[in-house]
């Protein structure tokens, strides 16, 4: 049968989503885990690789396992191995779906948050969780300029060198930014991303708020067509895959 995963991970210390030489992974974690419950290697297919240090809060994954154990107790039984190999992941739902669902190309668009920790003492508590920026920014400038990006626009500007993908157009549908006390909060969705594509352009509107750049440089920047136009690459501690919508 075919299972839906819901996980949630804390990407400090895990090398992202895919499988690696160097170190481990939430795939290597959870497929280490099925082995053991199957007693066969399985592959687990995810709905979006994330890199290193980047967290989830509602990753999707598939996986085919042959039992007769109802949902929750695949759900119980992954996550007592798991608290086992001391990673830190969770799976948090498991559903049974047709044999066609697959976690990455069934799914219709992905929402990322990117967190900010805008104060001039650095807070212990989110390390590892939020990208502290000790200077204030202007928010609503950031969101003036987050306006040039909502759309179909050719993103090459906020494509990382190393992307994979065949095209540099992508359509975001949503681009938010709310502040929350201390922090500075990005809503992010589209139906896919460019690698880096959020946090090349949370980067680049930090840039706007602290003054280094203008709100309407963004559309400058998008047109370039030039990762080297855009601004710096917010780092991946403050990154969340949010949700995989189906």
């Amino acid at each position: 049968m075919r299972y839906k995963l819901t996980i949630e991970y804390d990407g400090t210390d895990i090398l992202g989503w895919q499988r690696q030489l160097d170190g481990p992974s939430v795939q290597e974690y959870l497929e280490t885990v099925l082995e053991k419950l199957s007693g066969q290697h399985s592959e687990i297919a995810a709905a979006g690789r994330t890199d290193a240090g980047v967290h989830a809060l509602g990753q999707v994954a598939h996986m085919d396992f042959d039992t007769a154990m109802e949902d929750w107790k695949i759900r119980e039984a992954f996550n007592a191995n798991l608290r086992e190999l001391g990673a830190k992941i969770s799976v948090v739902s498991v559903e049974s779906v047709s044999d066609d669902f697959h976690a990455r190309f069934s799914a219709k668009g992905r929402g990322y948050i990117y967190r900010i920790f805008n104060r001039r003492a650095a807070s212990v508590l989110l390390e590892n969780r939020v990208w502290w920026v000790p200077v204030e920014l202007d928010v609503e400038k950031m969101r003036q300029g987050a306006q040039y990006l909502l759309g179909n626009h050719d993103f090459t500007s906020f494509r990382a060198a190393a992307c994979q993908a065949k095209s540099p157009i992508k359509t975001l549908d949503k681009l938010d930014i709310e502040k929350i006390g201390d922090e500075i909060v990005f809503t992010v969705e589209a139906r896919s991303f460019l690698h880096h594509q959020v946090r090349n352009m949370v980067g680049t509107l930090k840039m706007v708020g602290d003054g280094h750049l203008k709100p309407e440089d963004v559309k400058t920047i998008l047109e370039a067509k030039d990762r080297s136009a855009a601004g710096v690459n917010a780092p991946a501690c403050g990154l969340y895959l949010a949700k995989v919508m189906y």
